[in-house]
């Protein structure tokens, strides 16, 4: 019975995650006696995500040879395909705002979805992604790989376009820069770097660590309750009509649509289809919403927390089918 139990609570955990998170929230909004701990609880929340973070990619860097991360032609691909979407919908924008013909006026008054493409295309692989990766047969090391390089290309790409599509709001590229490469580093290189020392001067505990197949799963599954939480707030509390949120719904939803489907196509000729389509179509949304409200216009941010619904549906089938998939056989 206890094993039935925990089986049925492993293949569901994304489910019960996003509904725990979703129902977490929409139950505390229905109490105002509780309302008073709301910024102690967000505190804490906003300080948990980021540990949970560092420590999925910590123990996906002790699963990880340092030599196992190399470079691939999907790679490549998926990078110019990300960054030169992101680049046509930014220059779109920023031609509609110095022209006065009708298409620029009809691109500004929809300007807010566009944004939500290019949040949606530029956000940067998941760091949970090599966790979900690595549950569905894909080889966790080369979507490391790939988070690497795409946060890479974000720290630049972004700063780079934010003053042209906000003049007035005065933010330079080395400010852009700065602001971006401090939340990348302590998520995204401060695990490595630590992953690495401890494997050199604590062999054990990095053995001990990389045993542990399933705790990043399970850490995952924590963030995902938080990540869909905050999301859920985001949503509700925006200011924006039901027509521009139902729109950001829609737009986020053909963007998580096309980049799992194009990924897994670019990967194809490597025999990686399970890695490029999750690098590419599994999204940092929590990073994603930070981008939003910090360099775009707020009303963006909500993209992130459609795209992070998107995403999990996504990947809560693609398990299933796994699970499936493995009893059949």
């Amino acid at each position: 019975m206890k094993s039935r139990f925990l089986k049925f609570l492993k293949d569901w955990m994304l489910v019960i995650g996003m509904i725990s998170g979703a129902g977490a929230y929409l139950i505390y909004s229905r109490i105002p006696s509780i309302h008073t701990a709301g910024p102690v609880l967000e505190a804490i929340c906003r300080r948990t995500q980021p540990i949970l973070l560092f420590l999925m990619l910590f123990i996906s860097f002790c699963r990880i040879e340092p030599r196992q991360l190399k470079f691939k032609r999907w790679h490549l691909r998926n990078l110019a395909l990300q960054v030169s979407i992101f680049l046509i919908l930014c220059f779109t924008v920023i031609w509609a705002m110095h022209s006065q013909t009708v298409a620029a006026t009809w691109i500004l008054r929809h300007r807010v979805l566009f944004e939500t493409g290019m949040l949606c295309m530029i956000c940067p692989t998941a760091t949970a992604c090599a966790v979900v990766t690595g549950k569905l047969g894909g080889d966790m090391a080369q979507v490391v790989m790939y988070t690497i390089i795409i946060n890479l290309a974000v720290s630049v790409a972004v700063p780079l376009t934010v003053p042209l599509l906000y003049p007035q709001a005065g933010i330079t590229f080395i400010a852009a820069f700065s602001r971006i490469l401090a939340k990348v580093f302590p998520l995204l290189i401060l695990p490595c770097l630590t992953a690495w020392t401890v494997r050199w001067i604590m062999p054990r505990f990095h053995h001990w660590v990389a045993s542990k197949i399933n705790l990043s799963f399970y850490l995952w599954s924590v963030a995902l309750t938080l990540a869909i939480l905050m999301s859920t707030r985001a949503i509700i509390h925006s200011r924006c009509s039901i027509i521009t949120l139902i729109g950001i719904a829609i737009v986020s939803l053909l963007c998580c649509i096309f980049q799992f489907a194009v990924g897994r196509r670019t990967g194809r000729r490597d025999g990686s289809r399970i890695e490029a389509s999750q690098a590419f179509g599994q999204k940092n949304t929590v990073f994603g919403i930070w981008m939003g409200y910090t360099f775009w216009n707020p009303l963006v941010s909500v993209a992130g927390g459609f795209y992070t619904i998107w995403h999990n549906i996504h990947n809560t089938h693609q398990l299933y089918k796994k699970s499936k998939l493995r009893i059949e056989n």
